[in-house]
């Protein structure tokens, strides 16, 4: 074994939601999957953006990890803003389609950034 292998990632056998998670929180696992980010093309739930997942009933709550880009350059913060107003739009929309009545979306501070 060589000396830095415990820093590799752990490569799954299959892609998607887990196997041990509850099948509604697969559920919205795999719905979360078809919202990408504007800018690298990857869904969110590959980019590693979705850090939490609260299924209750016809209710989620989604905790992103918004993590946000030089913040002296006002230029990329407005990138950012519109990139994350875009995500969070689709999050909701997505979700709301597929029949939940209760959609919030918050940061990795515990912030609510959106809600349907």
């Amino acid at each position: 074994m060589p000396l830095l292998d415990f820093l590799r990632p752990k490569k799954r056998s299959e892609p998607g939601p887990r196997k041990d998670m509850p099948e509604e929180v697969r559920r919205v696992v795999k719905l979360l999957e078809m919202v990408n980010d504007p800018e690298t093309g990857l869904n969110i739930v590959e980019e590693g953006l979705v850090y939490g997942l609260t299924v209750e009933g016809k209710r989620v709550e989604v905790f992103l990890l918004m993590a946000r880009s030089t913040p002296e350059c006002h230029f990329c913060q407005m990138l950012a803003m519109n990139v994350q107003r875009k995500i969070l739009g689709e999050i909701v929309s997505i979700l709301k389609a597929e029949g939940f009545n209760t959609v919030k979306v918050y940061n990795e501070l515990g912030l609510l950034l959106a809600e349907g």
